[in-house]
């Protein structure tokens, strides 16, 4: 069976080297916005009996883009525009491929584990009004993986 822990951590990897931005697992990182926020959601299984260890995962990840106040103007707020845009860095982070070779253009390296797909499972968008000084944006993604 494919453990979830390397699999989130190699994500979070993979997005704050794509994006150079902090990406907090479950929580807030030590950071001010912008940042992103990872949370685990959905798992499925399918592959052999029950029996058998070496079945496929189907993991399903969301990643909330989090707009914020820019630092160096202190009445400003977040707006939806930034996290749009974040919500597009992240797409291109995770879903983006060389147009040339069609490969991933960001790995995602696991030990032992080979990823057969990425796919944005859902995107409900932005979460919040924009008259708040912080604007969210969620989007979901689906990892299909197989023991390598």
């Amino acid at each position: 069976m494919i453990p979830r822990h390397p699999v989130t951590a190699a994500l979070a990897a993979l997005l704050t080297s794509a994006t150079s931005l902090p990406v907090g697992r479950g929580r807030m990182p030590d950071a001010k916005p912008p940042y992103y926020l990872l949370y685990s959601l959905d798992t499925g299984l399918d592959g052999p009996p029950l029996a058998d260890t070496h079945d496929d995962i189907s993991l399903v990840y969301q990643v909330t883009s989090v707009s914020g106040p820019d630092p160096a103007r202190p009445a400003s707020a977040g707006t939806l525009d930034q996290a749009e845009l974040l919500a597009d860095k992240a797409r291109t982070a995770i879903l983006g491929r060389d147009p040339v070779t069609g490969l991933w253009l960001h790995p995602l390296t696991i030990l032992g584990v080979k990823v057969m797909a990425r796919a944005l499972d859902v995107e409900p968008g932005a979460t919040n009004d924009p008259q708040d000084g912080i604007i969210s944006y969620v989007q979901r993604f689906r990892f299909d993986l197989t023991p390598a």
